[in-house]
């Protein structure tokens, strides 16, 4: 494995910012929830952010994850997609 220069950081990373994006968030019952979006920075981070904060309260923008219990939580049909 190569490791490349990142234009964006001051240290050396083994992969480039496209492949990092791509790691899957282990969001716990965040990753079925119909309410989940995942954020992608510029720089390859990825966030879980819950939708259900723009119109309650009660829940976090981006909650601490994995999730275990929510009572937000609502399956997402198997054919829509993040």
């Amino acid at each position: 494995m190569t490791i490349r220069e990142s234009p964006l950081r001051r240290h050396p990373t083994p992969y480039p910012p496209q492949v990092r994006a791509l790691a899957a968030v282990k969001a716990g019952l965040c990753d079925t929830c119909a309410h989940q979006k995942l954020i992608r920075t510029g720089r390859g981070s990825v966030f879980s952010m819950c939708l259900r904060s723009k119109t309650d309260e009660r829940f976090p923008k981006y909650p601490r994850i994995p999730v275990e219990r929510c009572p937000g939580y609502e399956e997402r049909p198997a054919s829509e997609s993040r």
